[in-house]
């Protein structure tokens, strides 16, 4: 196709440069299409469609609180698909009052007013009560530049981003300039921009309120919180289609709520996978294997999994076994399985290139016809683990089916969960480190039009549809177990099937640092089930530098210990008696916690509110300015696991000197003392103490825990016991079911509520009634109420005759009692002591 060229006049000297260059020099983009003056509009049922020249924009509400804005430069809007949105969502609408005056067009909802300016084609997006949520920077219309475009908005200097996923640096993304990109980011740093996941969706907070904007844009795309302008935020893309959701809250839980109403949630884990898990770049042979498991349980160390990294395969080839390093591959499963370990194998998408071999899944891909092609027809093939690689099209639904097929073996071996590694995809002998970008995929998806794609288009998706097609590929095998699955890569919308990790961090003191802010934006971007290799993989750990990420990883969703091939050992008991102690009484505390761990996670699963959260979700008016009391200094690194608990690591984690505690409110308790923290208190000094990761707990919390175990899937002996913290707003909840099947689904759970409440010097109890089929494993519950420097006068239950005598521990500042449970719920009445 000709191009139209542009030419302009230059000085003398400059056209000699051009001639001398060639006369190609002087060829320039055809003009930019501008959206900057409204020419026609026309009311939508539950919009607006606006033509400015030749382009379109479409704003319509899919909720009262969700704004959908779409746009084309050349009068038609992109493709109406989506490989993040679900389908329900995408086409869901809500009637809208058009509101039109001299100077604006738009519309209403029940919760939002939106209003394009008839001059300008600015587009302000504002509550019902005149705050504005967003709107087009002045002067910075849309433009199309070719295919690619860019979109700016308002940056007012009290606003603040977080998201994007797990972009390394501070939690704060104003300031920054990212790119969405899967790259295979071996060492990245805190500088690194580009690394495993596109996660293109970010929450705003302004002044405590908080809105969300997922960009559902594929290949390219970039994003800027104030590096090129002071006043502007901007995002765009390369190609592709401009469609983006605009999501109120004007809370933050408001605005996740919404966003996995958009993506989907993350399904209900097994619940082994909050155990401890034990892995390495590899544990090989079989016999190293089974001596890791021994050691654990030998050292009475709660774990719940071992990983299989690529050794455990016959020459790296995915779907094979080494039979000399594993002679009895299936049963080492089955032993594993009977000292309570769930076995995790990794399946990395390449398939080696072995034609004419028996390699059947190399076989089976070639007769579906399922890899990706070079632009002549031919299939591509690039150099991983194996050696030259085909990879399979995950953009077509019948190569997900068959990808599926191929874990038919491990699943009937009692492989209980897999790891999909090395999916952005990273190529060994590309200059790029992935597939060529002109590569050919052949779209075959409902809601999409067939068609072929190049890779620059799908390999944003690669790591999304290969965890999903294991994901689906697992639940047609075992239709009632949940699968597990781990992925490296993404995009928005994976957490319908994987749980992910940072990827390849690092042994230093920084990467420690880089884990809470990693994990929490990843968390408010959807994937709550995410981790870091604990200990860092890349390199040695220091003996107090693996103590110190142990202590930590006991308070985030995932739990896994890693390391790099080539590097010392890494596993708890390493460095001697007194490390490990330290190290085991962590990894203990997790799992005395686990109702609690569990009990957020199935919250997760319903809201996507994140296991581990910033302190402004649940402490938005924390500063007198309302801005997000995470950004300050001196609150670096603190975080919520779950609603109740607050963890305060040092600043920066291997400092000696003293820090600050910063705590969002008044009314906290010491959680490992029991002690109540001053009414006046909002800072608080630490020592850093190898030994004490500091940790507090709000007013007005009750948290279930567990009697010890060494696995999840041991039975708890003794009562369910519940530490009370009185104060403000006080209640907690219990969650269970059978941890691995989808039988809550059919109601086979277990759910109670408890609450307290402090009228003078009695403290009343509440212990909801069970709800739900599943039968508890306690008889009793055993309550603590913490912050006390006395023994209660007296206890009863229901306000009986009969009085229960309380335990007390002066040094915890806890009593105790333990009350039965019969499932009916009941009131227990405490007279506190003056």
């Amino acid at each position: 196709m000709n191009r139209i060229r542009t030419f302009r006049v230059f000085p003398s000297w400059t056209l000699c440069l051009f001639l001398l260059m060639g006369l190609d020099a002087l060829a320039v983009e055809p003009n930019p299409v501008v959206l900057d003056k409204v020419t026609a509009s026309t009311p939508l049922k539950d919009g607006i469609e606006i033509r400015s020249g030749l382009a379109v924009m479409q704003i319509t509400a899919l909720r009262d609180d969700i704004v959908r804005v779409r746009a084309g430069a050349t009068g038609e809007l992109p493709e109406d698909a989506s490989w993040a949105v679900l389908p329900a969502s995408r086409m869901s609408s809500v009637p809208v009052v058009e509101d039109d005056n001299a100077t604006t067009v738009g519309f209403r909802t029940k919760s939002l007013r939106v209003e394009v300016e008839r001059a300008t084609m600015r587009v302000r997006m504002t509550d019902l009560d005149g705050h504005v949520v967003q709107e087009t920077a002045a002067g910075r219309p849309i433009e199309f530049h070719g295919t690619s475009f860019r979109i700016y908005k308002d940056m007012p200097a009290s606003e603040h981003f977080f998201g994007l996923g797990a972009k390394p640096g501070p939690l704060d993304r104003r300031g920054g300039a990212y790119s969405m990109w899967n790259t295979d980011a071996f060492e990245f740093q805190a500088s690194t921009d580009q690394i495993y996941k596109s996660i293109p969706f970010f929450l705003s907070f302004d002044r405590g309120m908080v809105a969300g904007t997922f960009f559902d844009n594929h290949w390219r795309t970039s994003f800027d919180f104030g590096k090129e302008s002071h006043t502007a935020y901007a995002f765009g893309a390369e190609n592709g289609p401009l469609d983006y959701y605009v999501l109120y809250g004007p809370s933050s839980a408001q605005v996740l709520q919404s966003y996995v109403w958009l993506t989907g949630t993350t399904p209900l884990p097994p619940l082994w996978s909050l155990g401890f898990q034990q892995s390495r770049f590899s544990y090989y042979p079989e016999s190293r294997v089974r001596e890791i498991a021994d050691r654990l349980r030998k050292d009475k160390i709660p774990a719940d999994a071992i990983y299989l990294d690529i050794d455990y395969q016959d020459h790296y080839r995915p779907f094979t076994v080494d039979t000399k390093g594993f002679p009895t591959f299936d049963k080492m499963i089955d032993d594993l399985h009977k000292q309570s370990f769930h076995v995790v194998a990794i399946t990395d998408l390449h398939i080696a290139h072995l034609p004419d071999a028996g390699y059947a899944p190399y076989d089976t891909g070639t007769a579906g016809d399922h890899f990706v092609k070079n632009p002549d027809g031919s299939v591509y093939v690039g150099k991983v683990w194996p050696g030259p690689a085909v990879f399979p099209d995950f953009a077509s639904q019948s190569t997900r089916a068959w990808w599926g097929t191929l874990y038919k073996q491990f699943v009937k071996a009692g492989i209980d969960g897999f790891w999909n590694d090395m999916n952005e995809p990273s190529v060994f002998d590309s200059p790029t480190k992935t597939i060529r970008e002109d590569a050919l995929h052949v779209i075959d998806e409902p809601g999409f039009e067939k068609r072929v794609a190049t890779h620059a288009e799908m390999h944003n998706v690669m790591g999304l549809e290969n965890s999903r097609a294991t994901y689906e590929g697992l639940l047609k095998l075992d239709p009632d177990v949940r699968p597990f699955v781990l992925t490296r890569a993404s995009y928005a919308g994976g957490q319908r099937y994987a749980a992910t990790w940072t990827g390849d961090n690092s042994s230093t003191w920084d990467h420690l640092r880089l884990t809470t802010p990693m994990l929490l934006n990843l968390g408010m971007s959807g994937f709550s089930m995410s981790g870091a290799d604990v200990g860092g993989f890349i390199g040695t750990p220091q003996p107090d530098l693996l103590t110190k990420w142990i202590e930590l990883a006991a308070f985030q969703p995932i739990d896994r210990d890693h390391t790099n091939k080539g590097t010392g050992d890494q596993e708890v008991w390493v460095h001697g008696p007194a490390q490990e102690a330290i190290r085991r009484r962590y990894i203990e505390e997790r799992y005395r916690l686990m109702p609690y761990l569990y009990t957020a996670a199935e919250e997760m699963s319903r809201t996507g509110m994140p296991i581990i959260r910033p302190l402004f979700m649940e402490f938005p008016d924390a500063t007198a300015d309302r801005h997000p009391i995470d950004v300050d200094v001196d609150a670096a690194g603190e975080f919520l696991f779950g609603r109740d608990m607050l963890v305060a690591p040092a600043h920066f984690p291997d400092e000696l000197d003293d820090y600050t505690v910063v705590l969002p409110s008044v009314g906290w308790y010491n959680y490992w003392t029991g002690e109540k923290v001053s009414e006046a208190a909002t800072k608080i000094k630490i020592k850093p103490e190898l030994a004490v990761l500091p940790i507090f707990v709000r007013e007005g919390s009750i948290i279930p825990v567990e009697p010890l175990v060494e696995s999840t899937d041991e039975t708890p002996q003794g009562p369910l016991t519940l530490r009370v913290y009185p104060g403000r707003d006080c209640k907690g909840s219990v969650y269970l079911d059978d941890g691995k099947s989808f039988a809550y689904r059919r109601g086979g759970f277990l759910r109670m509520k408890f609450t307290c409440d402090e009228q003078g010097r009695e403290l009343t109890v509440h212990l909801g009634p069970h709800t739900g089929d599943y039968a508890a494993w306690w008889k009793n519950l055993n309550v603590e109420v913490y912050g006390l420097t006395k023994s209660p006068l007296k206890v009863a239950v229901d306000h009986s005759d009969v009085r229960l005598q309380p335990s007390f521990d002066k040094e915890r500042h806890v009593a105790s009692v333990v009350v039965p449970d019969d499932g009916r719920g009941s009131d227990l009445h405490i007279e506190l002591a003056k």
